[in-house]
């Protein structure tokens, strides 16, 4: 049995496949536009409440996610920053395993394409780490251990360099798990940012007694643990020397994040301070020369 098709409605039907056509081609060259985007970098610092989470946007396209935060907030923050057709993020980093750190990257992982992971492979039993191990074998999701000295590039002039820990932790246990953070520092061009997660000040001392002491200076600093007051050294920040801090926190948190005695510190110093808590999201971009905050 046959149907059949009026010539009017065959019109029809071509015109629309033709629109089809169209749009998809059009899509195209924005995915290519997109990849291919002139030169900047973008380094969201995103407001997820009390933890940390980073999204960079490279110019080469490819997304980095350090941390998620303590919850679902992250998508609501990835959603904000990437394309609603870009579902792949490049590189998820753990810098450890708390909760403000890591649940919201349970969340991500759910949702979108995660191509690889890198994390120090230190020891703990929380829900939220387990849960976030279990679905990365599940998606079979290759998943790097990191120490001091290794070092990621992407594209000409981009790369992320590791700090610290100055050796590999798998299945090492640690009292304090702050102690284990991963401190890294992305440098384009004649920019850089440094990356402190939540290290202490006997972390901070460990770097500055070793032989990366001489990478710390940056022009960007995430502020260690929130802007606590066991964080942020004067010695520590002396030899970062920032221009702008960003302290991740959320608005009126229970631990009083950030602590006065921090922001005195940035402050004497003639630091830029910018808080999620009072800022919101903080977008900073950069071509490699200068750089730019862009408050939202």
């Amino acid at each position: 049995m046959s149907i059949a098709i009026s010539p009017r409605l065959k019109k029809l039907l071509l015109v629309l496949c033709g629109l089809l056509v169209v749009v998809l081609v059009l899509l195209g060259i924005l995915l290519f536009q997109q990849k291919q985007s002139g030169g900047i970098l973008e380094v969201d610092f995103l407001d997820i409440g009390q933890g940390d989470s980073i999204l960079i946007k490279t110019p080469q396209g490819d997304d980095i996610l350090i941390d998620g935060g303590p919850d679902a907030s992250v998508l609501d923050g990835l959603g904000r920053n990437l394309p609603f057709y870009d579902r792949d993020i490049e590189l998820m980093i753990l810098t450890h395993p708390h909760s403000d750190h890591v649940a919201g990257l349970v969340e991500v992982l759910k949702r979108y394409e995660v191509k690889k992971v890198l994390y120090t492979g230190v020891l703990h039993t929380s829900p939220d780490y387990l849960e976030w191990l279990k679905i990365i074998k599940e998606k079979n999701i290759p998943l790097e251990i990191v120490k001091a000295g290794d070092g990621f590039q992407f594209g000409t002039g981009l790369h992320l360099d590791i700090l610290y820990p100055f050796e590999e932790l798998t299945n090492q246990k640690f009292k304090e798990l702050n102690d284990s953070s991963i401190v890294s520092r992305l440098v384009y061009g004649q920019i850089s940012f440094l990356l402190t997660g939540d290290a202490p000040v006997e972390v901070e001392e460990k770097l500055l007694d070793s032989v990366m002491a001489g990478q710390l200076k940056s022009d960007v600093l995430k502020v260690g643990h929130h802007g606590s007051r066991y964080s942020s050294s004067p010695e520590f920040l002396k030899a970062v020397k920032p221009q702008y801090a960003v302290i991740q926190c959320g608005k009126d948190n229970k631990f009083g994040h950030p602590h006065l005695s921090t922001l005195k510190k940035l402050e004497n110093l003639g630091i830029k301070i910018f808080r999620n808590d009072l800022d919101g999201e903080i977008k900073i971009e950069s071509d490699g020369m200068k750089l730019e905050v862009k408050n939202k």
